[in-house]
């Protein structure tokens, strides 16, 4: 590729929702000043939602980190959060993004959960467990219900963007959550979906899910609940981890 010495167009995005103010969330909320500040990112606003108010953002941010991003810290459980920025609708979200924690629960499988119940408070609505288990090298069940998978074997840096050759095997990467749920659902019939959160890494090391899709779910889910009993496999995922589970509607 030849370098014209232009600066590529930076992404821009409306808000941006990091999971967390711990360690990993104050690593992220570093790269994407780092982004905003070298011309590769632009946002409205960017949150980071933790419900401690010394967890190590608030402070990093007090001590005048995070230099030109316009973050706000908002003190609160992440349930509570979710439901009220998904809440929404789509067309407020078009441009808005998640940030997920690698050791947060599914809070998107428990999003789209507390609105079934609410549309439905008559039906039965649960988290099943997987009946089969997935074709993943490593896989835990939780009491729960929910699955948690990876294609490695290994401890991933959490700056690791997935890339074409991975830097672990230094082999060709040939795999991928997403046709893995594809596949598990065509071998499981009684499933619909899937349902994918895909994050996907989008600058300087963040990875990102699109909350319009995340929302967008919500109205697929309702199209299949009003059709009668279904079971849905969800998952929030990257191309080499995910947390999944299926949601049942009696």
């Amino acid at each position: 590729m030849i370098n014209t010495g232009v600066p590529a167009a930076p992404l821009t995005y409306g808000r941006i929702v990091i999971m967390g103010g711990g360690c990993y969330g104050s690593w992220y909320a570093q790269q994407l000043a780092r982004a905003v500040q070298r011309g590769a990112l632009q946002a409205r606003e960017v949150v980071v939602v933790d419900r401690d108010p010394e967890c190590r953002v608030a402070g990093a941010q007090r001590a005048g980190s995070f230099d030109g991003l316009p973050l706000t810290v908002v003190y609160s459980d992440w349930d509570v959060y979710v439901a009220e920025w998904l809440g929404q609708g789509l067309e407020a979200l078009a441009s808005d993004m998640m940030v997920p924690s690698p050791l947060m629960p599914h809070v998107c499988l428990d999003w789209l959960l507390a609105r079934a119940r609410a549309r439905w408070p008559e039906r039965s609505i649960r988290v099943n467990a997987l009946e089969q288990v997935p074709p993943t090298p490593w896989e835990r069940a939780s009491p729960d219900g929910r699955h948690y998978v990876s294609f490695a074997t290994w401890m991933c840096p959490v700056n690791c963007i997935e890339p074409a050759r991975c830097p672990h095997t230094r082999g060709v990467r040939d795999w991928s959550m997403p046709p893995m749920m594809q596949r598990y659902v065509e071998d499981n019939p009684s499933l619909r979906g899937p349902v994918i959160f895909h994050c996907i890494h989008r600058t300087y090391g963040v990875g990102m899910i699109d909350a319009a899709t995340i929302a967008d779910a919500d109205r697929q889910l309702a199209a299949w609940g009003a059709s009668g009993p279904c079971a849905v496999l969800v998952g929030t995922v990257s191309h080499c981890h995910g947390a999944l589970g299926v949601l049942a509607i009696d």
